[in-house]
């Protein structure tokens, strides 16, 4: 007995290790980055302070004023842009007025700075006077201070003064330094954005799951189920296309589709209407092809798996109705669907999970656009993690995202097995062998 169950946790060890390496780990390693501040400008070991566009975006939570007013340059008259004033040229008297009369003067915009250099005694030109401004041109962001003293002085210096709590709030969210930190977390349940993707999400897998992933597909089963075999396998087969298609060709079709130049543009320009982009015109178009795309995929699985759970019932059944005067409709009702619970429960389950998960389609084709209209969580944390155009990548925050899908599936798929009773369908049975 001892053999037999070293030799079986031998044989099962590899499956074991790769459960752990490839589907455990990558899940407690997001659990990990998503208690740090990691980002592109951080280092694991000390670090300087550093304005970024993700710090402003986190100090826009609980400083939306002081954030605002350093994510704008100000107009600084200091002795660096007066040197530059006299470098280039200007009439001396320039200089020497700003020197003497303006030192120190800081400007919210450059209106309010241009207008100050106009009213010199020594007028320059409009020319001039834009050009002076720009040596006055002082912002902190993206400025590395290597200590937290420098980093007051560079604000103080653009006339932005904080109170020891702001100082205190201004260090955490600029420090460059690896951090253990709930902050990702306060972001997300803080951020307008992300509710707005949330919302997006909740609207994406609730019309994509019921129309097409389970709807459609078990609709599909069924029409095939009363078809003959022959013709049943070739239709099958012809919705097995856009699963078995690479993502980027069945994408690139909807494109030609739906571009200005593509099918929809040409057929509709026969009735005088001017060519456009149905895929990104709008909102409410970009929905509507998201959800076909990412539809199609989904129901040729939905439609398999329910095709061989309505073959496993016996044949019997059906012939049994027949002869009792039994409609198709009530074939379905009170035979096909009551015998399908635990197929629907699996493919709403791992669709459920998979739309959540998945983004690939919506990348390629709309990139969560136009605008942000179509993002979804997963594609918000694939460009908050990896991808985005502030430069500044923000693993931890992207990682707190992908642990909140991680959370929300867990708590959708414990639903789903309440809901459809999953306890009765492992009970044992009455009557048993």
């Amino acid at each position: 007995m001892r053999t037999s169950r070293t030799l079986g946790l031998v044989m099962i060890a590899p499956a074991a290790i790769m459960i752990l390496l490839f589907y455990l780990m990558p899940v407690i390693l997001t659990g990990v980055f998503s208690m740090t501040n990691m980002s592109t400008a951080t280092g694991i070991s000390g670090g300087a302070f550093q304005v970024t566009q993700g710090a402003v975006n986190r100090l826009r939570t609980e400083m939306p004023e002081i954030a605002d007013a350093i994510s704008e340059p100000r107009f600084v008259i200091d002795e660096a842009g007066i040197a530059a004033v006299e470098a280039a040229g200007l009439a001396s008297a320039i200089a020497a007025e700003l020197r003497t009369e303006h030192l120190g003067e800081v400007h919210a915009s450059r209106r309010e700075a241009e207008r100050m250099i106009k009213a010199l005694k020594e007028r320059p030109s409009t020319r001039q006077t834009k050009q002076i401004s720009d040596f006055f041109n002082r912002s902190v962001i993206n400025t590395r201070f290597e200590s937290r003293e420098a980093l007051m002085e560079g604000l103080k210096k653009l006339g932005v003064t904080l109170t020891p709590e702001q100082q205190e709030a201004m260090a955490r969210a600029t420090y460059t330094g690896w951090v253990w930190t709930t902050d990702n977390f306060r972001v997300i349940g803080n951020s307008p954005d992300m509710a707005q993707v949330f919302v997006n999400t909740a609207f994406y897998v609730a019309v994509t799951l019921l129309l097409f992933n389970v709807g459609y597909a078990l609709f599909l089963a069924v029409t095939t189920h009363y078809m003959p075999a022959t013709t049943a396998s070739i239709f099958r087969a012809i919705w097995l296309l856009p699963r078995i298609t690479p993502v980027v060709i069945y994408v690139l079709m909807w494109k030609w589709l739906t571009w200005d130049s593509g099918f929809i543009s040409m057929f509709m320009g026969q009735f005088g209407h001017p060519p456009k982009n149905y895929l990104l015109d709008s909102a409410y178009n970009a929905w509507f092809f998201v959800i076909l795309i990412n539809g199609f995929i989904g129901a040729s699985m939905g439609m398999l798996v329910f095709s061989s759970a309505i073959k496993a019932i016996p044949e019997a059944q059906f012939h049994a109705s027949e002869v009792d005067g039994a409609s198709r409709w009530q074939q379905i009702r009170y035979i096909i669907l009551p015998q399908l619970r635990w197929p629907i429960l699996f493919v709403t389950c791992y669709q459920t999970l998979s739309l959540l998960a998945s983004f690939n389609e919506i990348l390629l084709s709309t990139r969560g656009g136009p605008g942000r209209a179509t993002e979804v969580w997963s594609l918000a944390a694939y460009h908050t993690a990896l991808q985005n155009y502030t430069g500044n990548l923000e693993y931890g925050l992207g990682a707190a995202m992908a642990l909140v899908l991680v959370v929300i599936g867990v708590i959708l798929s414990l639903i789903y097995l309440r809901v459809f009773r999953y306890d009765t369908l492992i009970s044992k049975p009455l009557i048993e062998d």
